[in-house]
């Protein structure tokens, strides 16, 4: 017969043995996710489920622009110096607001956009912010600092600029989510999706990671997609509401939304056309893609 002792260590060795496994679970689960709140979303289902929550139901009772209108601020040969008034006129109808795809770096032109983000921040519209119109916000952070109802979304490049204006510090490569998350909370929560090998997405409490399969073709245009269908899905997330979203910022729930579905589309695209996949292609995939990972 074991003596006492021995059972003793024995079952003290096991219980540190649960206890190692159990803190190894945590921080598998912690690095999948990060996230910062007591409450946690479990797995990658459930975090689909909460974007399926927000997503409004077809019906024939609905009219045109009921489930939302997108505005998009992009690219444009006309300086009008009256530009913000005549863009004021839309804002009342707007929904949302996309800034920044195809936009360009002209001063008459950075100015009118600046105009028309302080005229929808008055009204309350969410913003979406891309491309050149992060060029901007990194010239001038202040334009949005504090507006929780912005997203912004760089890829590498971007996210180095807008850092290195904001926090004046250089940016801690090694660790994504931390960086991210800083970056948020530096601008006063603002929601900031950095593009990459894996899409690291904070509301300066939070920070979510999305790996859903996309492919090794980044083709010029995807993020005009991805920012399309953040401008949505913001919309939908802010309309349904944090009861829907199971208490999590509904931008968070939108942002991991629309980067899984430009993964699902860039992959599906590429699964066809290989090496020679462009936005096009991506386009078409839009809503096979979409009843994937949201209606079935």
């Amino acid at each position: 017969m074991p003596s006492l002792n021995l059972i003793i260590t024995a079952l003290d060795s096991f219980m540190q043995l649960v206890r190692e496994h159990q803190e190894r679970a945590f921080h598998i689960l912690k690095r999948a996710f990060s996230l910062h709140k007591s409450h946690s979303i479990k797995d990658m289902e459930n975090t689909f489920q909460l974007v399926k929550n927000i997503i409004p139901p077809l019906t024939t009772k609905k009219h045109k622009g009921q489930d939302g209108r997108i505005g998009i601020v992009g690219g444009c040969q006309d300086d009008s110096p009256n530009a913000v008034h005549e863009v004021e006129k839309w804002l009342p109808r707007l929904h949302a607001l996309v800034v920044g795809p195809g936009l360009g770096r002209e001063d008459a032109l950075l100015e009118n956009v600046k105009g028309i983000l302080e005229a929808s921040k008055a009204r309350a519209i969410p913003v979406v912010i891309d491309a050149d119109g992060l060029w901007l916000i990194a010239q001038q952070p202040t334009l949005i600092q504090g507006y929780q109802k912005a997203v912004l979304t760089p890829n590498h490049v971007e996210f180095i600029r807008l850092s290195e204006a904001v926090l004046r510090d250089p940016v801690d490569s090694s660790d994504r989510r931390g960086a991210v998350l800083r970056l948020s909370q530096a601008l006063g929560n603002v929601t900031v999706v950095q593009k990459g090998e894996q899409d690291v997405i904070s509301d300066g409490e939070q920070v979510l990671e999305c790996n859903l399969q996309g492919s090794n073709r980044r083709c010029g245009g995807q993020g005009d997609l991805l920012s399309g269908f953040l401008g949505v899905l913001v919309q939908w997330a802010l309309h349904a509401g944090p009861e829907k979203t199971n208490g999590f910022s509904p931008l968070l729930v939108a942002a991991f939304g629309a980067c899984s579905l430009t993964r699902q589309c860039n992959h599906q695209a590429f699964q066809k056309h290989g090496r020679s996949t462009t936005t096009s292609d991506m386009i078409a995939e839009i809503r096979p893609a979409f009843n994937r990972l949201f209606e079935t």
